[in-house]
C-alpha cells in the first residue's frame, strides 16, 4: 500500500477527508449527468433540429453545467478552508504556528502519489472502512458523563486549593523576601556611608604621597644637577691633568736625554769608555791565543 510518510494517526484522518472528498465529487458527477438528462428529456424530443436551435441547447448546457461546476468548487475551497481552520486551531491552542508551501500543491510526483495512495485505498480492492477509520462521536450526557463531569470539577477544585495553598506560600516568602530585601538596602547605604568616609581618608593620604613624592622628585632632581656638575667639573680637571702629566712627561723625557748628553761629555765618562775598549781588545787577543790550544776534531 502506498504512503504519504504519515503515522497512522493522520494516515487515518487522510483516508476520512478522501472518503469525504470522494463522496462530495461523486454528487458533483450526478449532477452533471443531470443536467445533460434534463437537457435530453426536456429538448430533445424531435427529430431534426435546426443549428441555431442546437446552439441555444448546447449555449444553456453550458450555463447550467458551468454553473454547478463553479458552486462545487467554492465549496470545496471553503470545505479546505475549514479543514485548515480545524488543524491551526489544535495547533495554538498547543501555542504552535504551522506553516504552509502553496506552490507544493502543483508538484506533479506528489500529486500522483496521492492518486495511488486513493486508488490503494479505495478503487482497487473497494474495501469497506474498517472501525479504525471511522470518527469516533460524542457519546450522550447520561449519568456517566455526569459523574465524570463532577470527577472532573473535583479534580479542578482541589488542584484550585492546591493552588491557592500555594499561593500564600509564595506571598509568604515574597514578604520574607522584601523585608530582607530592606535589610540589605539599610546595609549597603552604611556601607556606603562607611567606604565614603574611608575614600575621603584615603583621598587625604593619597594627597599627602603625591606631595611627599613631588618632594621627593625635586631633591633628585637637585641632587642630579649638582653630581652632573661635579662630574663636568671632574671631567674638566681630569682633561688639564692629563695635559699637565704629558707635557712633564715631555720635559722629563728632555732632561734625561740632555743628562746623558752631558755625562757622554764628562772626562769620567771617557775613560772608562777607552778602558772598556782595551779590555774588549785584551778579550779578544785572548780568546785567539785560547784557540790555537783547543785539540783539533
Amino acid at each position: 500500500m502506498a504512503e504519504l510518510g504519515l503515522n497512522e494517526h493522520h494516515q487515518n484522518e487522510v483516508i476520512n477527508y478522501m472518503r469525504f472528498a470522494r463522496f462530495k465529487r461523486g454528487l458533483c458527477l450526478k449532477t452533471v449527468d443531470s443536467c445533460f438528462q434534463d437537457l435530453k428529456d426536456s429538448r430533445l424530443v424531435e427529430e431534426t433540429f435546426t443549428v441555431d436551435e442546437v446552439i441555444d441547447m448546447l449555449d444553456g448546457l453550458r450555463t447550467v453545467v458551468h454553473s454547478e461546476v463553479e458552486s462545487e468548487l467554492i465549496n470545496t475551497t471553503y470545505t479546505n478552508v475549514l479543514l485548515l481552520r480545524q488543524l491551526f486551531s489544535q495547533a495554538e491552542k498547543w501555542y504552535l504556528k504551522l506553516q504552509t508551501d502553496v506552490s507544493e500543491l502543483e508538484n506533479r510526483e506528489l500529486l500522483e502519489q496521492v492518486a495511488e495512495f486513493e486508488k490503494s485505498e479505495f478503487t482497487s480492492s473497494n474495501k469497506k472502512p474498517s472501525a479504525d477509520l471511522i470518527k469516533p462521536k460524542l457519546a450522550p450526557l447520561n449519568e456517566g458523563g455526569s459523574e465524570l463531569l463532577n470527577k472532573t470539577v473535583a479534580c479542578l477544585q482541589e488542584e484550585n486549593e492546591k493552588l491557592k495553598t500555594r499561593l500564600k506560600t509564595i506571598e509568604t516568602q515574597a514578604t520574607a523576601a522584601l523585608d530582607e530585601k530592606s535589610k540589605l538596602e539599610k546595609s549597603l547605604k552604611d556601607l556606603q556611608m562607611i567606604q565614603g568616609d574611608q575614600k575621603t581618608n584615603a583621598n587625604q593620604d593619597i594627597t599627602e604621597l603625591e606631595n611627599k613624592v613631588a618632594a621627593l622628585k625635586c631633591q633628585f632632581e637637585k641632587t642630579l644637577n649638582d653630581s652632573t656638575a661635579n662630574q663636568k667639573f671632574l671631567e674638566e680637571n681630569l682633561v688639564t691633568t692629563k695635559h699637565d702629566l704629558l707635557k712633564l712627561q715631555d720635559q722629563l723625557s728632555t732632561a734625561e736625554k740632555e743628562l746623558e748628553k752631558k755625562f757622554q761629555q764628562t772626562s769620567a765618562y771617557r775613560n772608562m769608555k777607552e778602558i772598556l775598549t782595551k779590555k774588549n781588545e785584551q778579550i779578544k787577543d785572548l780568546r785567539k791565543k785560547l784557540s790555537k790550544y783547543e785539540p783539533e776534531d
